[in-house]
């Protein structure tokens, strides 16, 4: 089986469904925001802080190129699809799944989440995160080859709907 790319808004389950949907097929999981850190030795927050945002997005598309031919399940940022170089990568892949999920849901997991500190929605109210995710949504849809939906389901359930319909 070719590798399983998963992508999505903060908060959709791609870590968790990614780490499931490896288990379950043999794959290693790599997740984008974990190595980013290990491969910039700072937080994801730091390195905003430090170098803004254009420059961390430089990071993420130098890390597609780098495991884009590799048989893994990989878990991306949620910005992955703001640049064109990215979205054309990710529609040369299959399968490309977009866990679509609705903002009341993605609002409640990243508001519970203390795990994650994400800098884009830090000190943000839910209309300025509902502002960063719609423009999203075209790019999401355009870049995947299976939309999955999220929202009130488990991650058992996504990942059995993943592997049926790849």
């Amino acid at each position: 089986m070719k590798g399983i790319i998963l992508i999505g808004f903060m908060g959709s389950g791609k870590t968790t469904v990614g780490k499931l949907l490896a288990e379950k097929t043999g794959m290693q999981h790599i997740d984008f925001d974990e190595q980013l850190v290990v491969e910039l030795g700072m937080s994801i927050q730091e390195y905003f802080d430090l170098y803004g945002e254009e420059v961390f997005r430089d990071q993420e598309t130098k890390l597609l190129k780098q495991f884009v031919d590799h048989e893994q399940v990989i878990s991306t940022g949620g910005g992955i699809v703001l640049r064109s170089e990215n979205r054309q990568l990710l529609k040369q892949l299959t399968p490309v799944v977009y866990l679509k999920t609705e903002p009341e849901t993605f609002l409640s997991r990243l508001k519970e989440d203390q795990e994650n500190v994400r800098p884009l929605i830090l000190s943000k109210t839910a209309e300025e995160i509902q502002q960063i995710f719609e423009p999203r949504i075209p790019f999401y849809e355009e870049s995947a080859s299976l939309i999955i939906p999220t929202s009130d389901r488990t991650p058992e359930s996504i990942v059995q709907e993943i592997l049926e319909k790849i």
